[in-house]
């Protein structure tokens, strides 16, 4: 049994960031199922919002941020995020992430769908990447925090597991740590620890077509879910409108939105320009309203895929800002200053997850929530393109300034059993689970996806129980992995956002219901 003044589960920018500044107030120590590397953070290609200077200004981001969220967004919340967004950047920098600049020494500053202004700070076309290795260089130095890779979270210890019953309406729940799979001894190591925080990232494996790393499986908020902690907001998937087509590729290349920024074009399969008909902002309108175009655009013509036109943008900036996009495009025999890029959208961001107040806290004592696998309040009905890396940085600040407050005044519990494995038995029949996956995945592709039904929620959940059913039998029986865990967090997951959606009785941003269609003037 280990013990630890912070148990952070998760190494993208929320999980190191919370990282950094928690290990001047204790011990750390720092959980992720995968290498520390291997993060959503990594493949964030954009980059980050924030209000840097003139003409820019904190109300207009908030109005844009607002708009985006269908008016669903927390307006204390949006308005914490962007007032402190600009000493949330100055940290990275800080801490040496080296973000572009223009020849006048200014940071080079870019401009994506729904934002008014050009506020996206960015590292060429692969930010993400240099925010995480930057992030991890100073984490991997800090004596008082201790990396664990490949070791898995399974469960998040409460009173449930001193034989204390606990419902979704019990209000003093308290975290104590979490029960960890170790890969060195394949048994459960139990951490304990004064506060435990889930960074743990997206759900985009749940659908069969996403950006999302493998890692992406919603454990932190299934986690939270059978702890009977509060979700919320899990019918808003993002689909991310561009991702190169690629069959074979898992998980989908992002074509970013700062793409269409520089002035490049959706069009059709004939080569028509088409994003006109569905808002006067062409392009550059949020991503719902791009990706639900894409989608009709797709079933009415019955083709794979649509195209962006890159080939009026300049090539020293497509060379100098967009590197990675064009060599990957050129692997695949596309010269996308010259050809059409062939693409799809893929399911991207979560705007829902585990509710959490202002400084990051869930419903359960001493546990928090931190990036994507949060609901802070910030995104609404949908996220404004580069907040969610903003927003990363904002809560970890404001859970590390609430959670040193009071570490000296929390005691490790006492009492906490060792995982219990009696009578599992090793599972040799891995087409149990990789079929399950699949299924999964498929269902909530075709039923689930950039545009809903009653019908189709219907059949979804109805096949989803199946899947629940034969897994939770199969999870009881076998000796844990981090495979059937996973599936299990994914059914959980998939479960939460058709049960939410199903709630919701109308279409409004990332959820869009053929039954129910937008009111119109």
């Amino acid at each position: 049994m280990k013990h630890t003044d912070f148990l952070v589960i998760g190494s993208g920018i929320a999980g190191l960031s919370f990282a950094l500044k928690a290990s001047k107030y204790g011990s750390v120590c720092l959980v992720t199922k995968d290498v520390v590397q291997e993060t959503s953070t990594r493949y964030a290609q954009g980059g980050i919002a924030a209000v840097m200077y003139h003409p820019d200004t904190y109300e207009k981001h908030i109005e844009d941020t607002m708009i985006a969220g269908h008016e669903l967004s927390d307006p204390e919340i949006v308005r914490i995020t962007i007032t402190e967004s600009t000493d949330r950047v100055k940290d990275l920098i800080d801490w040496g992430v080296d973000f572009d600049k223009n020849p006048s020494g200014k940071y080079d500053l870019a401009r994506e769908g729904g934002h008014s202004e050009f506020r996206v700070l960015h590292h060429k076309d692969i930010t993400g990447l240099e925010i995480q290795k930057k992030l991890y260089e100073k984490a991997k130095n800090e004596a008082n925090i201790k990396i664990l890779e490949k070791y898995f979270a399974v469960e998040i210890i409460t009173q449930h597991h001193l034989g204390i019953s606990i419902t979704k309406h019990s209000t003093d729940i308290d975290c104590y740590g979490a029960y960890i799979l170790n890969p060195h001894t394949n048994k459960i190591d139990t951490i304990l620890a004064k506060t435990t925080i889930l960074a743990t990232g997206g759900i985009g494996n749940v659908y069969s077509n996403t950006t999302n790393p493998a890692v992406s499986t919603g454990d932190g908020i299934a986690m939270v879910h059978r702890a009977k902690g509060v979700i919320r907001g899990m019918e808003f998937v993002q689909f991310h409108p561009t991702t190169l087509y690629n069959p074979s590729e898992r998980p989908s290349f992002l074509i970013t939105e700062a793409l269409r920024g520089e002035g490049a074009i959706l069009k059709d399969f004939h080569g028509n320009s088409f994003m006109e008909k569905y808002d006067p902002r062409g392009s550059l309108a949020p991503r719902d309203i791009v990706a639900r175009a894409i989608d009709h655009e797709l079933k009415i013509s019955g083709e794979k895929h649509v195209y962006l036109d890159a080939k009026k943008i300049n090539k020293t900036v497509f060379f100098n800002h967009f590197p990675t996009i064009y060599s990957k495009c050129l692997s695949v025999g596309i010269d996308a200053t010259k050809d059409l890029i062939p693409v799809v959208p893929a399911a991207h961001y979560s705007c829902g997850g585990i509710l959490t107040d202002p400084w990051g806290c869930t419903n359960i004592r001493n546990l928090y929530a931190l990036g994507e696998c949060a609901s802070t309040g910030l995104h609404g009905a949908n996220r404004l393109a580069s907040n969610s890396l903003l927003e990363s940085l904002v809560f970890s600040h404001r859970a590390c300034e609430h959670a040193s407050q009071k570490i000296n005044s929390i005691d490790f519990i006492e009492g906490i059993k060792d995982w219990n494995a009696e009578g599992t038995i090793s599972n040799e029949e891995k087409i149990l689970i990789t079929e399950s996956t699949r299924e999964l995945q498929s269902i909530m592709s075709y039923y689930v996806g950039i545009v809903r039904s009653d019908l189709r929620l219907e059949r979804a959940l109805k096949r989803i129980n199946i899947i629940y059913q034969e897994t939770e039998t199969l999870y009881q029986q076998s000796i844990i992995t981090q495979q059937i865990c996973e599936l299990r967090n994914m059914i959980c997951t998939a479960y939460l956002i058709i049960k939410e959606a199903m709630k919701r009785k109308e279409s409004l941003g990332l959820h869009y219901s053929i039954d129910y269609p937008p009111k119109t003037d």
